[in-house]
């Protein structure tokens, strides 16, 4: 990982008794707090991260229950594992670092704890990128017969413990292998050291139960919580930037940009030319995106 993030320093920050984030942080300027998806882990920002720097001190965090951050039992409605615990966990990091204000880049999972983050604690977000994703109500709420086969883990990985866990404990590296290669541009956008990284990570003891406990929660106390907002009509209000691949399953199933119009009051986005994981697969172009927008 040194490799990988040459000149970025490691942060370990317990945010509950026996709960630590696993972090690291570099470069100067404003502060950029960076979010990853499944089944990933921060190297994610391996190819962007050293630009940022240039601009931004960025701040990039493990998941609770992915990588090498803490991985509790789940609770029995999920809630430990929550979007919004996530996001506190984030939160708690950023001020831990002395930033109670800062902009947010986020993939995936880390776009909807981001997003959970922006609606809880309005007053810490300054701007936020969010790639490939859809508000999480939206795409459980239209799920297609073509959506549910190509996010076919949203709903394996909710099934009730212990036989997702004891399935991708059986073999980590293929779940790895199989979950991220079967996308649109196979493993080929991959270093390999940062998919050592992520195959590393997903044999860990817990990181399993992890990953199902997050997507247990999505659907279920993250849902209701989103219904509350829609019903309360909450909406974000500092300026979004929704970027997806065209060649991925969010901009085939959704209309992303009309998604996030109807939950934000000042958004902007649009598709890049690559799949779903912008960041390894169209470095150079996310960056001619989010920088003029940080920098806004």
């Amino acid at each position: 990982m040194t490799a990988l993030f040459p000149h970025f320093r490691p942060l370990q920050v317990e945010v509950a008794p026996s709960i630590s984030i696993n972090a690291i942080a570099g470069g100067e300027g404003p502060p950029l707090l960076l979010l990853h998806g499944h089944p990933q882990t921060h190297a994610i920002w391996h190819k962007v991260a050293p630009r940022l720097a240039e601009r931004f001190t960025v701040v990039a965090c493990d998941l609770r229950g992915y990588g090498d951050s803490g991985k509790p039992q789940g609770d029995a409605d999920h809630a430990n594992y929550s979007k919004r615990t996530m996001a506190l966990d984030a939160l708690a990091v950023m001020r831990v670092l002395g930033f109670e204000r800062f902009r947010v880049l986020a993939h995936d999972r880390g776009a909807r704890v981001a997003h959970r983050l922006a609606l809880d604690h309005p007053q810490a977000v300054e701007r936020m990128a969010l790639l490939d994703i859809a508000p999480t109500l939206a795409m459980y709420e239209q799920t297609s017969e073509a959506f549910a086969r190509a996010y076919w883990h949203w709903f394996f990985l909710i099934q009730p413990a212990p036989m997702p866990e004891r399935l991708i404990e059986a073999d980590p590296a293929a779940y790895v292998r199989d979950v991220m290669g079967k996308r649109s541009a196979g493993l080929a956008p991959f270093d390999p050291r940062a998919l050592s990284e992520y195959q590393r990570c997903l044999a860990l003891p817990g990181a399993a139960h992890g990953i199902c406990e997050d997507y247990r929660a999505a659907a279920g106390i993250d849902l209701e919580h989103d219904r509350l907002d829609r019903k309360e009509g909450r909406k974000l209000e500092m300026p979004l930037l929704a970027l997806w691949g065209e060649q991925g399953v969010v901009g085939r199933c959704f209309d992303p940009l009309k998604e996030w119009k109807l939950v934000a009051d000042d958004v902007q986005g649009g598709a890049l030319p690559c799949g779903h994981y912008i960041a390894e697969e169209a470095p150079e172009l996310l960056l001619e995106r989010v920088l003029p927008f940080f920098a806004g």
